[in-house]
């Protein structure tokens, strides 16, 4: 059976790697639980065989078993970054990150934009930090995060565009779901380089963030802080936040001029 879904390149699944790369490949950025039957559709490999694979994928760690079928492991998303663009981003950003939550103690977050949505690709807390819905890997809408909204406010129109038109999901009670109140915000946040949010991803979380931009002004990635609504005031720490995104910027550009003169 020829598969009806991959999300990477066709590979030869007679041998044991290519059968292992073509589950990888099968999954997508939004599966949370793929079944086997699904998994053997995607993939063409035989039932048995399937199986057999997908078990020793999850004790190496490469997968993992859900109430529905299984996922991707973090464990890939941790192979992925050791070899992925956003590498030199992490190196670069952690100390701006760990300072940050020295003078905080909340928090921190950075983020990159993929399609319509934020990846979390570092997050860094101590006991005090608030309860978020974050995780490094994970996903979450740009039009109610701080972070997203860094990264809308610092993109080209057209991306709040494909963001208004895959809908504004509610996800609390304080989420912005109207566009023109959305784009006037993010007006605000072009021009102060910095984005707030209170109660709008998740109940009880306060959050603000600043997004690191290249030397053409286009947004690389974002930093935030959060904390619980109860004692964090986000206004409070949008001087530093925007500092660190600064620090980020500043250091990226400067290494990115020294490896063009090499």
């Amino acid at each position: 059976m020829a598969p009806e879904h991959r999300s990477g390149p066709a590979v030869d699944t007679r041998s044991v790697l290519g059968k292992v790369a073509a589950v990888l490949y099968s999954f997508t950025a939004d599966d949370h639980g793929v079944g086997l039957a699904e998994l053997g559709r995607r993939t063409g490999l035989a039932k048995g065989t399937l199986h057999r694979v997908l078990s020793e994928m999850v004790e190496v760690r490469l997968l993992e078993r859900t109430g529905n079928g299984y996922r991707l492991s973090g464990q890939v998303f941790q192979l992925g970054m050791r070899a992925s663009v956003e590498r030199g981003l992490l190196e670069i950003a952690t100390p701006f990150l760990e300072d940050l939550y020295e003078r905080t103690h909340e928090l921190v977050h950075l983020g990159v934009l993929e399609g319509t949505e934020v990846v979390y690709v570092a997050k860094i807390g101590g006991h005090r930090q608030a309860v978020s819905p974050s995780r490094i890997g994970g996903r979450m809408p740009l039009h109610c995060t701080a972070i997203g909204k860094a990264l809308l406010g610092s993109s080209p129109p057209e991306l709040l565009a494909r963001v208004v038109e895959a809908g504004l999901t509610r996800r609390t009670a304080h989420t912005i779901t109207a566009p023109g109140l959305l784009r006037r915000q993010l007006e605000r946040v072009s021009r102060s380089g910095v984005a707030f949010e209170v109660e709008e991803s998740a109940a009880g979380i306060a959050c603000v963030a600043a997004p690191v931009l290249d030397p053409a002004d286009r947004p690389v990635a974002a930093i935030s802080v959060t904390g619980p609504v109860t004692r964090f005031r986000p206004e409070d720490h949008a001087v530093v936040v925007k500092a660190a995104a600064a620090g980020i910027a500043g250091t990226l550009a400067r290494r990115a001029a020294l490896l063009q003169r090499d």
